[in-house]
C-alpha cells in the first residue's frame, strides 16, 4: 500500500510554468510506474505522463515538448514540470502509482491547476 500527496498546483497565466510534486509514503519501493493524469471539468480523466522504475517516460501528445516527468528516488517524489501552459491545461492533476506484482493503482487527492488566458 502507498499514500500519495500532490502539491504545487495553482493559478498561472498562459505561457507560465508550474512544477507539481507527488510524495509517496507507505511502500514506495514497490511502485513500478508513477504517473500524472488530469481531469478537466466535464471531461474524463486523461493521461499526462508516466515514468517507470527504469526511468522510461511516456507523454500525451498534447503535452510533449512542454512537460517533463521526473523523480527523486531518495525523496520518494515524482515531479511534473509544465512549461508554456495553455488554458486547456486547466484541470485537477492526479498522481498515480502502480504497484509491483499486484498492478494495483493508487491515486492522490489531486491538485488544481488553472491557466488563465
Amino acid at each position: 500500500q502507498v499514500q500519495l500527496v500532490e502539491s504545487g498546483g495553482g493559478l498561472v497565466q498562459a505561457g507560465g510554468s508550474l512544477r507539481l510534486s507527488c510524495a509517496a509514503s507507505g511502500s514506495p519501493f514497490s511502485i513500478v510506474v508513477s504517473g500524472w493524469y488530469r481531469q478537466a471539468p466535464g471531461k474524463q480523466r486523461e493521461l499526462v505522463a508516466t515514468i517507470n522504475n527504469g526511468g522510461t517516460t511516456n507523454y500525451a501528445d498534447s503535452v510533449k515538448g512542454r512537460c517533463t516527468i521526473s523523480r527523486d528516488n531518495a525523496k520518494n517524489t515524482v515531479y511534473l514540470t509544465m512549461n508554456s501552459l495553455k488554458p486547456e491545461d486547466t484541470g485537477v492533476y492526479y498522481c498515480s502509482a502502480m504497484m509491483h506484482l499486484t498492478f494495483r493503482t493508487y491515486w492522490g487527492q489531486g491538485t488544481q491547476v488553472t491557466v488563465s488566458s
